[in-house]
């Protein structure tokens, strides 16, 4: 990590981060703040979740992460941008989430999670029935599930288990156009320039 991150995390860490257990979560003590919650799992260096809640004020953002140094450099973003509406975790993402209240939820984001392209390691995907079913009875009604993928395959993969959901309802009808909202990452646009294009599906819970 850079002296930057490492000061960062030191310093807000005790402030903005949460230790994932299997304790539950309160997300209004968390906050500070009963507001609507968008979970991001794989916040990866941050930069995405920064811009999108400096630009969303009235929802709060938890961010779900393994990479200490990702976590650091988005801790350092929060502190510059005066983040009040951001808190990151570091851990299993589908721990954190079993322990929330049904309901909770008003947006998950699974942005470029590991495609795990060999096949036998595709259970170990995310985005696989169980975890889809864990992962929507958190969402509240109409709250919405967006992932993102440059793995061509993977984004078949996801749109067959998504579609396959009983409580979930495809709000484009296929893959969706690319937000607004969700922020060109430098990983994006590797990808885009070796010829892999990314593929955005969002699902609303009934």
């Amino acid at each position: 990590m850079s002296g930057r991150q490492t000061d960062a995390l030191d310093r807000l860490w005790p402030r903005y981060g949460l230790d994932v257990s299997d304790e539950p979560v309160d997300l209004a003590d968390l906050f500070g703040r009963r507001a609507p919650v968008v979970l991001e799992i794989g916040s990866g260096m941050g930069d995405s979740t920064a811009v999108m809640a400096a630009a969303d004020p009235d929802r709060d953002y938890l961010a779900v992460e393994v990479h200490t140094p990702g976590i650091a450099n988005l801790l350092d973003l929060v502190d510059r941008g005066g983040l009040g509406n951001v808190r990151v975790a570091q851990g299993d993402a589908l721990e954190l989430v079993s322990g929330l209240p049904e309901g909770v939820l008003d947006a998950v984001h699974v942005y470029f999670p590991d495609p795990w392209p060999k096949a036998r390691h595709h259970k170990r995907r995310i985005i696989q029935p169980s975890h889809v079913a864990l992962l929507r009875s958190r969402l509240a009604p109409g709250g919405t599930l967006h992932c993102a993928t440059d793995w061509a395959e993977y984004a078949e993969a996801m749109r067959e288990t998504l579609d396959a959901d009983p409580e979930l309802v495809d709000a484009y009808g296929g893959f969706a156009p690319r937000p607004a909202h969700r922020p060109v990452t430098k990983f994006e646009r590797r990808a885009i320039t070796a010829g892999r294009p990314v593929a955005d599906l969002i699902y609303r819970r009934r």
